[in-house]
């Protein structure tokens, strides 16, 4: 069974900016006709939605916390998502995981963990303060 799997993570110093991106590695997962999100969990604490696009990118959803500084992007011919984050600060470290979202869907408005399928092991993301 296929999953997605995540790239990008690192450390930075507060300010200071990544960018993740995800793609499919099992055969026969395409995510081109999906919505996709963005994850993030840090020990102890439930999985948090960090942003979520539509299949076709014209919706996009991103928890409070990070608008104004995360922007999610996607290259369906290239099976790929993006989060660009800026302005990163140490409440941004955690895991960040990928997920592939409901079929042909541009309503990411209250977008779910439980509503995501084929989770990646994630990234790491540590923001040194």
């Amino acid at each position: 069974q296929g999953q997605m799997v995540e790239f990008g993570g690192g450390t930075v110093q507060a300010g200071g900016s990544l960018r993740l991106s995800c793609t499919p590695s099992g055969s026969g997962l395409s995510i081109a006709d999906h919505a996709m999100g963005w994850f993030r969990q840090t020990p102890g604490n439930e999985r948090e939605t960090v942003a979520c696009i539509g299949w076709r990118a014209k919706q996009t959803y991103y928890t409070d916390s990070v608008k104004g500084r995360f922007t999610i992007s996607r290259d369906n011919a290239e099976e790929t998502v993006y989060l660009q984050m800026n302005n990163l600060s140490s409440a941004d470290t955690a895991m960040y995981y990928c997920a592939v979202g409901p079929y042909a869907t541009e309503d990411v408005s209250r977008p779910r963990p439980a509503h995501y399928a084929f989770w990646g092991q994630g990234t790491q993301v540590n923001v040194a303060s």
